[in-house]
């Protein structure tokens, strides 16, 4: 009998208090927010030749990748090898700092990557380079 008069008494007193999840919350979302780096993609898979010299870039912001069959792509999309310069000169507009890597596949002839290393440079990008993977092992 006295217990369950006890339930009934607490059972109107009973809360949770969420607002410490809730700031918590927020606090990992501010956290996720500012430490994510966004990489941009070229937006397909290129089998990239091997160089045992490669570095690593850290602000390689403008990539435009070159398949097996020659075509250009950037962003995402594929764009026409004339329009290398124009598209690098908006990305330049955008980030004036960022430095431009081409992105081709070890199936690709060298003209085309050529054609698009001299159009990033036509449109000003000072800094332009050939990506490569370092071989297995290192």
């Amino acid at each position: 009998m006295l217990n369950i008069s006890a339930r009934r008494r607490n059972k109107g007193t009973l809360e949770l208090n969420i607002a410490p999840l809730i700031d918590m919350v927020f606090i990992l979302l501010i956290f996720f927010l500012v430490t994510t780096s966004f990489v941009k993609e070229t937006g397909i898979d290129v089998t990239r030749p091997t160089a045992s010299t490669a570095t690593v870039k850290p602000k390689a912001t403008i990539l435009i990748a070159v398949d097996a069959q020659n075509r250009v792509f950037m962003d995402h999309r594929e764009i026409d090898i004339r329009a290398v310069r124009a598209n690098t000169e908006r990305a330049l507009a955008e980030n004036p700092e960022g430095a431009v890597v081409v992105v081709a596949d070890t199936a690709s002839s060298t003209g085309t990557a050529i054609q698009v290393m001299d159009g990033c440079r036509l449109a000003g990008a000072a800094n332009v380079s050939l990506a490569a993977a370092l071989p297995e092992g290192q």
